[in-house]
């Protein structure tokens, strides 16, 4: 086979275009093990590629996709063989290098992952980069002392990060509650066992007090701004906000006395550059907590022609949980 379907940005005098092609294999930038991707998903970083985002994507034609699961179809490396189920994320995949919303990619080899043990490629593509993301940050939080059933608050509860985030602190037997402006998603949230949901408003605009009532032990905040200044406000004594978010924005308006006055962390969480063994780790644990009945109704599957409309729709706000993509026609 020497060509392959995929999704590419094109860029014409500022504006840009989104559609499903046919590219050749030898078109792939060089890399060590050649990948056919039976599921990707659809990440926020994507959306911003497919608007020409230079901070996520700097030249265009491109195909963007940061997750990417199926198996190897070729490998010059050692480690990997015709036939290994694997699976990428994070690096420089669906950024710069030609990503995982196509029937092939090809990779360095220090990339790629196998498969852990009990996911195949379909289940570790509903969890993602959003659920590695999330798994780092409870994993981070309980390496500084967070145990059940401590209070955790969840910003951006019905995002991919969000409501991966969710489901772990529920499956770990935390009390959560979830900040969300989705209305509609509350039998969501409660099916996965919250305990209050709180309306996107009530941390969103600017507060003046440096600090406010303590209310929770921890939190994962995945939007930024003034939202992670204020949840800063309300974690308790010694407690810890761990954050991957900047959906609200990038600044952080705060002050030293969360850090100082109680003694609170902020833990920044990266599944993109994190060493390779801390995401084995990760996959890891997963696994170990996977809950398939509780997974199911998080997801929503489509296929890669649905696939630029997805992108629209993920900028626009309107997809909630993960946006699975089936890769084969």
């Amino acid at each position: 086979m020497t060509d392959y379907r995929a999704l590419l940005i094109r860029e014409d005098d500022g504006n840009f275009s989104t559609e499903v092609t046919r590219r050749k294999l030898d078109e792939l930038p060089e890399g060590e093990v050649l990948i056919r991707v039976r599921y990707s998903s659809i990440n926020y970083k994507d959306a911003l590629s497919s608007i020409g985002n230079k901070g996520v994507t700097r030249s265009f034609p491109h195909t963007p996709g940061i997750d990417a699961a199926g198996e190897v179809a070729a490998s010059s490396a050692t480690d990997f063989k015709e036939g290994d189920a694997v699976v990428v994320f994070g690096y420089d995949l669906g950024m710069n290098t030609a990503g995982g919303l196509a029937e092939y990619i090809r990779v360095p080899a220090n990339w790629v992952l196998p498969l852990p043990r009990g996911l195949d490629a379909r289940t570790a593509m509903c969890y993602g980069t959003a659920g590695i993301t999330a798994a780092l940050s409870v994993m981070k939080l309980e390496k500084l002392g967070l145990k059940p059933p401590a209070e955790v608050l969840v910003t951006g509860a019905t995002g991919g990060v969000g409501t991966m985030s969710v489901l772990f602190l529920g499956a770990c037997g935390y009390q959560v509650s979830a900040v969300s402006g989705n209305k509609r998603a509350a039998a969501l949230l409660e099916s996965l066992g919250v305990t209050a949901i709180l309306s996107r408003e009530t941390f969103s605009e600017p507060e003046k007090k440096p600090l406010l009532k303590p209310q929770f032990d921890a939190a994962i905040d995945c939007v930024g701004g003034i939202t992670l200044a204020n949840v800063l406000k309300v974690i308790r004594h010694s407690g810890a906000v761990a954050c991957s978010g900047l959906v609200q924005s990038t600044d952080l308006p705060t002050s030293v006395f969360p850090f100082i006055l109680r003694g609170v962390s902020l833990l920044g969480i990266d599944s993109v550059e994190v060493a390779l063994e801390q995401k084995r780790a990760a996959w890891a644990w997963i696994a170990e907590h996977h809950q398939p009945d509780k997974l199911a109704p998080l997801v929503q599957e489509i296929s890669l022609e649905q696939a630029p409309q997805a992108l629209q729709d993920l900028l626009a706000g309107k997809i909630q949980g993960r946006c699975l993509v089936k890769i084969d026609a």
